[in-house]
């Protein structure tokens, strides 16, 4: 008979002891993922480790410098923060495109990264808007860009013993805005066969003068596409450049074929997505 622990440390440091000991503990926060993995028999930990007693992991911070994040803060409380709204709409949809309400109560921003599914909702949202995380570990914290957290599907950065305890965003400045769009086979609760992020600043002339593109579901990995973010800098914007956007989106893009669509649709509506969030990102930026 299988035997698993369940522990709940205090801590950071106790949770790295824990999961630095065991090396088939696995860190649970929401669980909306794991206990469905280990339900299925795709994962077998010898321990759950929950890290929603740590405070510092369900804190929501915003101030000067930007948005604090504890990894294990309920996407519910996220979306309905009105600050995190009115700053990162982006990132709030995609939020608020995590399951279902009930499921969002329990999910956390910090599972659907560590998940690293290829369709995360929020991994492109947060690499358009230049999120970083921040992994504990035996050896103390790190920091790394999200675009670096996920080395493949269901694979990332994760050593033993380590963690992630938040994410930081930075505040945006003046005229800068961001959009988050998917589609999906369903009208509601499914997995992204696209997904596209994107985070953008306009000067008082309303010419582009930076921008970040992120595209999920079409790549082993959520991806950052500097060529979609070149093809927007400099403009205004325009047709011209919204079309220049969405065309080395779906050249970055590398899908598979699957009954969920073909790799020539799935590039067709990484370009098609890129630009409608663009748009938005655009138009939110210039009413600001």
């Amino acid at each position: 008979m299988l035997s698993i622990r369940y522990e709940a440390p205090a801590s950071v440091g106790e949770a790295v002891a824990l999961l630095d000991a065991d090396e088939g503990a696995k860190v649970i926060a929401g669980g909306t993922d794991l206990l469905v993995q280990y339900r299925s028999g795709l994962r077998e930990p010898t321990a759950f480790v929950d890290v929603k007693r740590i405070p510092d992991l369900m804190e929501i911070s915003i101030d000067a410098d930007g948005l604090v994040l504890g990894a294990a803060t309920p996407a519910a409380e996220v979306f309905e923060n009105t600050e995190i709204r009115q700053l990162w709409p982006g990132v709030a949809e995609a939020t608020d495109l995590i399951g279902s309400t009930q499921i969002q109560g329990r999910a956390t921003l910090g599972g659907n990264l560590c998940n690293s599914s290829p369709a995360a909702d929020t991994v492109p949202a947060l690499i358009a808007v230049g999120a970083q995380a921040v992994i504990a570990g035996p050896s103390g914290e790190r920091e790394l860009a999200v675009e670096d957290f996920v080395t493949g599907p269901g694979q990332n950065v994760l050593g033993r013993g380590e963690f992630l305890v938040k994410l930081r965003v930075p505040r945006p400045g003046p005229r800068t805005s961001d959009a988050y769009l998917r589609l999906i086979p369903r009208t509601e609760m499914d997995i992204a066969v696209v997904g596209a992020g994107v985070a953008l600043t306009l000067d008082e002339g309303g010419t582009c003068t930076a921008a970040r593109v992120a595209i999920g579901a079409v790549a082993p990995t959520a991806l950052l596409v500097p060529d979609a973010a070149a093809a927007l800098v400099g403009s205004s914007v325009d047709d011209a450049a919204l079309a220049g956007a969405a065309q080395a989106a779906s050249a970055a893009a590398s899908p598979i074929d699957d009954k969920r669509g073909t790799v020539a649709y799935r590039r067709k509506v990484t370009g098609v997505l890129t630009q409608r969030a663009a748009a938005i990102a655009a138009e939110r930026a210039r009413e600001r």
